[in-house]
């Protein structure tokens, strides 16, 4: 499967859960009536709206501020996009199709609800570190391979391109240059 395939694929599936999990939540299992709901020592289900970016940065509290995310997500999204359907190597569009997905997960909570749901809650004792979704999630990883790429795997590439070795992306899921 190419890298563009493949990353489409992985966009589809993120929004997918993102979009699945949080429908349930709200209206089947109705968690804003039922929570906290305990998974474990450190983590619980709780309802948070959060109006703003990641760990609740840059609250928008208007209409305006609202729907400036919204714009921003999608042009983020569509500028990702097309990078993850140009590049040929299937790490990088893996990366890149988690934070598209997200992305997305997360413009659609905002122009359904003006904020997006968040539902997983971390925490230790009485310190509170994060409140997230699925998208969240989606996009941390999503960052993480990117720098992973850049630091790692964009210098493999660089390296057998001095050595002239033949640079091609490879099609047994990791991606091109030499190990070394």
């Amino acid at each position: 499967m190419s890298a563009a395939r493949l990353s489409i694929l992985v966009a589809l599936v993120i929004l997918a859960l993102d979009q699945a999990t949080k429908l349930y939540l709200l209206f089947v299992f109705e968690l804003f009536l039922n929570e906290p709901v305990r998974l474990g020592p450190f983590v619980e289900l709780i309802t948070v709206w959060n109006r703003g970016i990641s760990y609740g940065l840059l609250q928008q509290e208007t209409e305006l501020g609202r729907w400036i995310l919204v714009v921003f997500s999608l042009a983020a999204a569509l500028g990702l996009g097309i990078w993850m359907l140009r590049t040929p190597h299937r790490f990088l569009a893996i990366a890149l199709a988690l934070i598209v997905g997200g992305a997305i997960g997360n413009a659609i909570d905002r122009i359904a609800y003006g904020a997006v749901f968040d539902f997983v809650h971390v925490f230790y004792g009485s310190f509170s570190w994060y409140v997230f979704n699925v998208a969240d999630a989606a996009i941390v990883a999503g960052v993480l391979g990117l720098v992973y790429d850049s630091f790692v795997l964009e210098l493999r590439r660089s390296r057998a391109a001095e050595r002239g070795d033949v640079v091609t992306p490879s099609h047994d899921g990791r991606d091109s240059g030499s190990s070394g």
